[in-house]
């Protein structure tokens, strides 16, 4: 009996998810923070790890993450950046930004900076971050190129830039449009971790757009 409400509950489970997932589809815009739960689900081919592995943080820098949703990667990503490092978070939805900073406030991180606002206008000068990533944000995003060029802009020279993307986000961006989009804006390619259901993309700025 039990096993059978077990598959029951995950049933509906996976159906309230499909209906999400196509009703997203349809309309591209960033996960409402009323279906944030979405948002610490496993990440199988995203995982902490592998951001980790790709963005290579260190102690003392200044990193940006655009989109941290409720901090699923960066409330580690800021314990790596210690000491002396901070993380600079940046969401649309003010949100978002409250309840990311709650749980950071609940876990005693205290180098994490917020701001609210729109990637195609970050509000930082250049130069700004020898790093930044996002993760499943970007396809969430009406003009990913000038969002690229805005994170190509506030990296200082050689900074990184790492993008993830992957399966089952609605937006999924694949890495050959990704790739144009990001050598377009500025950024060089240097490598890839994952596949066709989910990678994580690292860039370097190259130069910039006159």
């Amino acid at each position: 009996m039990r096993k059978k409400l077990a598959w029951g509950a995950a049933g509906l489970l996976g159906a309230a998810l499909l209906a999400l997932t196509l009703r997203r589809l349809k309309n591209p815009a960033a996960c409402p923070y009323g279906q944030r739960f979405t948002l610490d689900l496993p990440r199988p081919f995203l995982t902490r790890a592998r951001l980790r592995s790709v963005l290579a943080p260190e102690p003392g820098e200044k990193v940006l993450e655009v989109g941290p949703g409720t901090g699923y990667y960066g409330l580690l990503v800021a314990r790596w950046l210690e000491p002396g490092g901070t993380l600079d978070v940046l969401d649309i939805q003010e949100e978002m930004l409250a309840h990311t900073m709650r749980r950071a406030g609940e876990r005693g991180i205290s180098n994490v900076i917020p701001a609210h606002g729109d990637a195609r206008s970050l509000p930082y000068p250049d130069d700004t971050f020898d790093a930044a990533y996002l993760v499943a944000t970007l396809g969430e995003v009406p003009d990913q190129e000038s969002a690229l060029e805005e994170l190509c802009r506030v990296l200082g020279p050689g900074g990184r830039l790492v993008v993830g993307e992957g399966l089952p986000d609605p937006h999924m961006v694949p890495f050959g449009a990704l790739r144009e989009r990001a050598e377009e804006a500025g950024l060089r390619f240097e490598s890839r971790l994952g596949g066709r259901f989910g990678y994580f993309a690292d860039f370097r700025v190259s130069g910039r757009k006159s």
